[in-house]
């Protein structure tokens, strides 16, 4: 009955649910009072402290069962919050993805974490059912560099994926033999994101931007400019979540996976061809075509507004390299120039309106993948 209890309270609570807990090492203090969430304190979601994670069971069966209809591998999860005891949880665990389950892509695969309900009770995953695992694919820093992408979404809307950093380990249960802990993300459930904004899933293919909530649409949009992400698609629901207002209809895209970013700079993500890109640091607005350049200078002024917040997710993080602070910086300074130069700014943003650009090709491949 507390379980239960607890599960109902946590979305039927509107406001923040105590104070964040943020991490040290990322997040800066100024932030503190701007993000606020829904979540309970002791819950995945409700704080920003690093925690560590294992998984014990058969990891070599695990990481080659890769097939599309994977199957579930028992495992034994342990976590240990800073200062705290270990918890440990019984769990199953198969691999997904698309890009990054491919064995010639990453060695170590992403992640889907099964809990059993009935276990969880008064622990970090209480009221969670399956969550997913972004792993380390090859490069260690690009999860940290992923994940801070999350971050800056989280400060554009609450209509976004809560991301939790963890340190991640991998036991296998013949030999005794450990991993050495890396950096891995834990994503919030999609219909937990939809209900706690007050919203349901859409699952529905072909929806056209142009339909979906206009202010919310170009800050996504404007946002995957920022971070110089092409690898999504409205229509085919590829890296976007549909969710629509319960008592107000209106669909809002949700973005998610950014590897492919060039903020992220990943050495395996290059832009589709179809998109005639020289490579994913190059930026290319994917919105739809909107006539009026002034229609985007609310939009400039919001960003306008975040870019402090934004700029010190980087600057002063002490798990990142300060060559690649330094690289990041620069690249959003790009961004900002560009936005707040008119002729600039209409050049990107009425891309789209082109007949003879890329703005509107479709993407070889999306019509067939499912997430």
């Amino acid at each position: 009955m507390k379980c239960a209890f607890l599960i109902l309270l946590l979305f039927a609570l509107d406001g923040p649910a105590g104070d964040l807990l943020i991490a040290r090492n990322l997040l800066p203090s100024t932030q503190q009072d701007s993000m606020v969430s829904p979540y309970l304190p002791n819950s995945i979601f409700g704080s920003e402290e690093m925690i560590e994670i294992c998984l014990k069971g058969s990891i070599r069966k695990l990481f080659n069962d890769r097939r599309e209809e994977a199957a579930y591998y028992p495992m034994v999860m342990s976590y240990t919050k800073p200062g705290g005891e270990p918890s440990i949880l019984d769990i199953k665990v198969k691999t997904r993805g698309h890009f990054r389950r491919d064995k010639q892509n990453c060695s170590t695969p992403p992640l889907w974490l099964n809990f059993n309900k009935d276990t969880t009770c008064n622990t970090i995953f209480e009221g969670q059912d399956k969550l997913k695992l972004v792993t380390t694919c090859s490069n260690e820093s690009y999860v940290l560099r992923e994940y801070l992408v999350y971050k800056i979404y989280q400060l554009i809307t609450e209509n976004s994926f809560r991301a939790r950093l963890v340190k991640v380990c991998y036991q296998e249960i013949k030999t005794g033999k450990k991993t050495k802990p890396r950096y891995g993300i834990i994503l919030e459930d999609q219909n937990h994101m939809a209900e706690r904004n007050h919203s349901q899933l859409i699952k529905r293919l072909n929806v056209q931007p142009k339909i979906t909530n206009r202010e919310i649409f170009l800050k996504m949009a404007v946002f995957q400019y920022l971070i110089g992400n092409t690898d999504w698609s409205v229509q085919y629901l590829h890296n976007i979540k549909l969710i629509s207002r319960i008592k107000t209809p209106s669909y809002i895209t949700v973005p998610y996976d950014f590897d492919h970013a060039g903020i992220v700079g990943t050495t395996y993500a290059h832009p589709a061809e179809e998109l005639q890109l020289q490579s994913v640091r190059e930026r290319r607005y994917r919105g739809y075509c909107i006539q009026n350049p002034d229609d985007f200078l609310p939009i400039v002024e919001f960003f306008n507004g975040l870019r402090q917040e934004i700029y010190e997710l980087y600057i002063g993080n002490k798990l990142l390299s300060e060559a690649y602070i330094k690289k990041t910086t620069k690249y959003l300074d790009e961004f900002y120039k560009t936005i707040n130069n008119s002729k600039s700014r209409t050049k990107a943003f009425q891309y789209p309106c082109n007949p003879y650009g890329t703005g509107n090709v479709v993407i070889k491949g999306l019509k067939s993948r499912k997430k």
